[in-house]
């Protein structure tokens, strides 16, 4: 019997599918509209369609991602022209993928081996945008806007509106997607699907996650080193970095392999690679991957807060990653403005890990070589 204590829901089915289907990529799209600073009467005089149409598109009342592909591109082509910011275009295309993915997830009816979640290695900038109408937290392109150059009327959502039994529908599918992929073979749809159920702030996550890994004792070393990574990465989100150490000093001190697997799985995670991967055979390279890294190096530094839970990963990361590409501290960049003023402010810590201060170190010396 599988160890699952959330219940399922059969409630909330006022809340048809298609409803469903367009709440992120209409709150993105609201937001680049009032970055605009238009009415949705003039954006729908502009589109050449009528106001209910634009206030259905934002409020997922009619989803964007129904819209046929060729008006899609007239619409992106037709806001780019009006000065939309380049980096709300690729959410709202993010969105539109996070929409179908979602429906599917709250798809009663819609068989775990057909999930979409299993297609293919998802990346960070549409995993921020999936998990927004679940955790609150805005995805990068849209945190810190200036504010709306229209006041607003009366309280908006400051999120895309997932009610909440549909939020909840969303893990307890996660959950029931993961373990029975167990038994499917779907190793990539039974990771992701550990992942976002990690996104769960149930009292019983941690607890379900420990035992969901132990059900499963993989013989090949990238599964193990895949499911250490994420056990790990899901207690540090709950604030636990007792684990974290562990996978850092244990999983990817085990050799150059697993420290070249790190640094793959992050390039590809930041979108460093130039394609999309179907499997997480890619990460097993025994080198880093043919991919710059200043990317990834940016996200690093601005990861470098002590408190955060993934701060040892990020010292441990950003310091392989030096190790590995010596050329991103030569070269002219804000990273490594940042990395160089920030650095004695870290080390001055008091409560840093021995291993990340014995990193940072490591990381002030690479610097000083860069600059002899």
């Amino acid at each position: 019997m599988e160890h699952h204590t959330r219940s399922t829901l059969t409630g909330g089915q006022g809340r048809s599918e298609r409803g469903r289907a367009g709440i992120i990529s209409g709150y993105v799209f609201r937001v680049i509209r009032e970055q605009l600073g238009h009415t949705q009467d003039a954006f729908a005089e502009t589109f050449g369609v009528s106001a209910d149409t634009i206030a259905g598109w934002e409020s997922g009342r009619r989803p964007l991602a129904s819209v046929p592909v060729g008006q899609t591109l007239v619409h992106r082509h037709r806001l780019m022209t009006m000065g939309s910011a380049p980096t709300l275009l690729a959410a709202l295309e993010r969105a539109m993928e996070a929409d179908v993915l979602l429906a599917s997830a709250l798809d009663e009816e819609a068989a775990t081996a057909a999930s979409p979640l299993g297609a293919w290695v998802m990346q960070r900038d549409l995993v921020e945008v999936l998990t927004w109408p679940l955790n609150g937290v805005a995805p990068a392109p849209v945190r810190n806007l200036p504010a709306p150059k229209r006041p607003r009327r009366g309280p908006v959502p400051t999120a895309p509106d997932l009610p909440a039994e549909d939020r909840s529908r969303f893990f307890t599918r996660m959950r029931e997607t993961a373990e029975r992929a167990r038994g499917g073979g779907n190793f990539l749809l039974r990771r992701q699907a550990l992942y976002l159920a990690g996104f769960d702030d149930d009292t019983d996550t941690s607890e379900w996650l420990a035992h969901q890994q132990k059900l499963f004792r993989p013989d090949d070393w990238l599964t193990r080193w895949l499911n250490s990574r994420s056990v790990a990465a899901v207690e540090a989100r709950q604030g636990d970095r007792d684990r974290m150490a562990h996978f850092i000093t244990r999983t990817l001190g085990a050799g150059d392999t697993a420290e070249a697997a790190n640094l793959n799985y992050w390039a590809y995670w930041l979108g460093e690679t130039p394609h999309i991967e179907l499997s997480d055979d890619f990460i097993a390279s025994p080198t880093p991957g043919p991919w710059n890294g200043d990317r990834l190096m940016d996200h690093l530094v601005r990861g470098l807060t002590p408190r955060h839970g993934f701060f040892d990963l990020n010292v441990h990361t950003l310091w392989a990653l030096l190790a590995a590409r010596p050329n991103l501290l030569r070269a002219q960049c804000a990273a490594g403005t940042a990395l160089r003023a920030r650095l004695p402010v870290m080390l001055d810590d008091l409560q840093l890990s021995t291993q990340a201060r014995r990193e940072l170190e490591g990381i002030r010396y690479a610097i000083r070589l860069a600059e002899a």
